[in-house]
């Protein structure tokens, strides 16, 4: 007989009506030793199955707990009931798997509410609750919306290495990756550790970003994009920041910033809407979630809408496009500014903008998505573009609401002296990073790229709060437990 998924036959359940099906699942609830809600996780509605003691036997029934996966057989009714539109008059039922009922009593798989840091801390057991389910649900229509919109757009998918010599940030804040034995450590004749010993015959480390070699693609292909997991050694324990997380890097040949800007935005809004319109039900619940998380807020600090309805205001709206320049001005007249409320005050052209300043030009004054572009060169990588007034360069970032930078990018520095001479200024090695600007010598043109955090998007979309809650199994200091 033919299995089908629940989500499945919810949807297309008219022509099995009196048809005998088979499902497979975990017990969500057994109310009265008869009504079963079976769930097998391909949507957050559960499936009812009815079951006759007459039909069982009572060592059958008795073993049939919360958690237990069931394999059952019976035929496709419309129900007699409320809560549900069909459900299933169980001819056969066969346990999988019971659970160890005992300790189950020690676990989140308890039917009642649990806490966000008691859920982290059985992260291998999260999956099987309502709401990550639906959080993990909508991380896998996010995953495919941002493959699809790239392949409706010509661009190729790139894997570019885990592994690098290469720190394209700039920032030094990287694992290192070594085969030594770390109790025997080689060094040269100056003392240092002699890395030429080493698997690759040099010091590497994990990529924080896929750009510098995505733009080497771009220089021959056109379009592409990254996808795939970046890591950062930044002792940060913020609801912001993971040490391993994913990113996404398209690269476009040709493109200055205003397309790279274009870009974003369309990429943005074809995600969510992607989303919005593929995972109802989950959004639902979680509407309703965020609904309810906004009641126990002081009044001042609840959203000004519901989940589901801004995410459509961000399909709807055209996001502001405001300079650096611009966007000072305005902080710096600010009362949050005048009035000390910012934790870190703005203080003259040239600041570097924080978490709480992007926000408040995003859910106060503009109260829509922000671009903001043409920043101090001075708080910017030495790869983005140089403009003309010699202060600035063609960077940009894109601010959401609740979340700060989404998206950060820039127009590239295509231009060899300029790129050098930057490299130079900023402490770059040359020799180490010889091949990205060989890239610059041999038919170079402007190009343009951004880099998104999967997480970070996951995150507004769901209306979740900390960003451990949006990856399977985060990686944060102190915790790689799973």
């Amino acid at each position: 007989m033919e299995k089908t998924t629940i989500k499945k036959l919810l949807g297309d359940y008219k022509k099995l009506i009196h048809h005998d099906i088979t499902v497979q699942g975990w017990v969500r609830a057994f109310r009265s030793n008869r009504f079963i809600a079976l769930n097998d996780g391909s949507t957050i509605n559960n499936l009812q199955i009815v079951v006759n003691f007459e039909d069982f036997s009572e060592e059958l029934i008795k073993n049939i707990h919360t958690a237990s996966s069931l394999k059952i057989t019976g035929e496709l009714v419309e129900s007699q009931g409320s809560g549900q539109s069909i459900e299933v008059l169980a001819k056969k039922i066969e346990i999988l798997g019971d659970n160890f009922f005992e300790e189950m009593q020690t676990t989140i798989l308890q039917p009642k509410k649990h806490s966000l840091e008691k859920l982290r801390e059985q992260a291998h057991l999260r999956f099987r609750t309502n709401l990550f389910g639906s959080v993990f649900r909508i991380r896998h229509a996010v995953s495919f919306a941002i493959h699809q919109y790239f392949n409706q757009n010509e661009f190729f998918y790139l894997n570019t290495p885990v592994i690098t010599g290469a720190d394209a940030e700039g920032a030094g804040e990287m694992f290192g990756v070594t085969n030594f034995d770390l109790n025997n450590l080689p060094k040269n004749e100056e003392g240092e550790i002699d890395y030429e010993q080493d698997f690759f015959g040099r010091k590497t480390n994990l990529t924080v970003s896929g750009q510098l070699e995505g733009e080497t693609a771009a220089m021959g292909l056109g379009r592409i994009y990254t996808f795939g997991p970046t890591f950062r050694a930044e002792n940060s324990n913020t609801t912001r920041h993971l040490a391993e997380f994913w990113m996404v890097e398209p690269e476009v040949a040709f493109n200055d910033l205003e397309d790279n800007i274009d870009l974003a935005e369309d990429f943005l809004k074809y995600v969510i809407k992607y989303v919005l319109e593929n995972c109802k039900d989950d959004l639902a619940f979680l509407d309703n979630r965020f609904a309810e998380e906004q009641k126990t807020k002081p009044e001042k600090d609840r959203a000004k809408e519901g989940l589901i309805e801004k995410l459509e205001n961000v399909i709807e709206k055209r996001f502001k496009r405001v300079s650096y320049t611009e966007a000072i001005e305005i902080l710096l007249n600010s009362k949050e500014n005048k009035k000390g409320k910012f934790q870190f005050p703005i203080e003259n052209w040239g600041t570097d903008l924080q978490s709480e300043h992007e926000r408040y030009l995003v859910e106060k004054h503009f109260e829509s998505p922000v671009v903001l572009f043409d920043y101090p060169k001075d708080i910017k990588a030495f790869y983005m573009r140089q403009n003309e007034d010699g202060k600035t360069v063609a960077a940009m970032d894109v601010l959401f609401p609740g979340i700060g930078e989404i998206i950060g990018g820039s127009q590239r520095e295509e231009r060899y002296e300029l790129l050098k001479t930057r490299m130079q200024e900023m402490h770059v090695d040359e020799k180490e990073l010889w091949w990205y600007l060989d890239t610059r010598k041999f038919g170079s043109v402007p190009h343009a790229g951004f880099g998104l955090g999967l997480e970070r998007l996951v995150l507004f979309v769901t209306g979740m709060s900390n960003i451990r809650d949006v990856i399977p199994f985060p990686r944060t200091p102190k915790n790689a437990e799973f």
